[in-house]
């Protein structure tokens, strides 16, 4: 998480999924200005060397099996 928040992902929340057939899985939702700096975001993230380094110990090797990514707008009485 140390990576999203050096790389400015402005975090809302991280979670893990504690009951059901997916898990583990971690959950978090960022937010972000538009789709563009959503975009260039992920790009610095994709290049870090923080997340290079994580991403070659063999503990995460081939992991990640399934990613839901979904775009929301607030509601006009959101808090958000």
């Amino acid at each position: 998480m140390e990576i999203f928040t050096r790389l400015n992902f402005n975090p809302v929340f991280y979670s893990e999924v504690v009951a059901g057939g997916k898990m583990p899985n971690l959950m978090y939702m960022t937010t972000f200005e538009n789709k563009e700096d959503r975009d260039a975001h992920w790009d610095a993230f994709r290049v870090d060397p923080a997340w290079k380094r994580m991403s070659s110990l063999p503990e995460y090797q081939n992991n990640v099996s399934h990613s839901d990514i979904t775009f929301l707008r607030p509601a006009d009485y959101s808090d958000f």
